[in-house]
């Protein structure tokens, strides 16, 4: 363990609390936005219906989205740091995977909700649902990788 991450050992506990509820609500905007954005390609672009769309994605990426991201990052590295999971099983390289991959997807999901602003519409309403389908496969098998830690 690094020296100067001895205060976690009080507050591992509440750091670790704190890394689920945000990636609790993490997730929920990861599932959240792509809807979103399936309704709002449907609307013409310009109209008052897309610009209220355009509101709701931009407020919950603000509000929501985005902050969660970061701070289940920040948490999870305390968290990673303290435990040296970087250096104690493969489980942890992998479930970083997931969680890199998921963080893509966040990525992918704000510049489409971006592009769906812009009057873009370059997916279709069947791809966007499939895509919809991402962030819960990845986050099973986070959450089997961190409980279960196969290998």
């Amino acid at each position: 363990m690094i020296e100067w991450m001895g205060f976690l050992d009080n507050l591992y506990p509440w750091v670790k609390s704190a890394h689920v509820i945000f990636v609790i609500f993490w997730m929920a905007g990861l599932f959240t936005l792509p809807r979103y954005c399936i309704y709002h390609s449907q609307t013409t672009p310009g109209s008052v219906e897309d610009l209220k769309w355009q509101n709701r994605e931009t407020r919950l990426r603000h509000i929501i989205l985005t902050p969660s991201l970061i701070l289940s990052w920040i948490f999870g590295l305390l968290l990673a740091v303290h435990i040296g999971a970087f250096v104690i099983g493969h489980w942890f390289h992998v479930k970083l995977l997931a969680v890199i991959i998921l963080t893509a997807y966040h990525g992918w999901s704000v510049a489409y909700a971006k592009k769906l602003a812009k009057g873009f519409r370059p997916a279709s309403e069947r791809g966007l649902r499939l895509m919809n389908e991402v962030p819960g496969i990845i986050a099973a098998i986070a959450v089997i990788l961190a409980i279960i830690k196969p290998f």
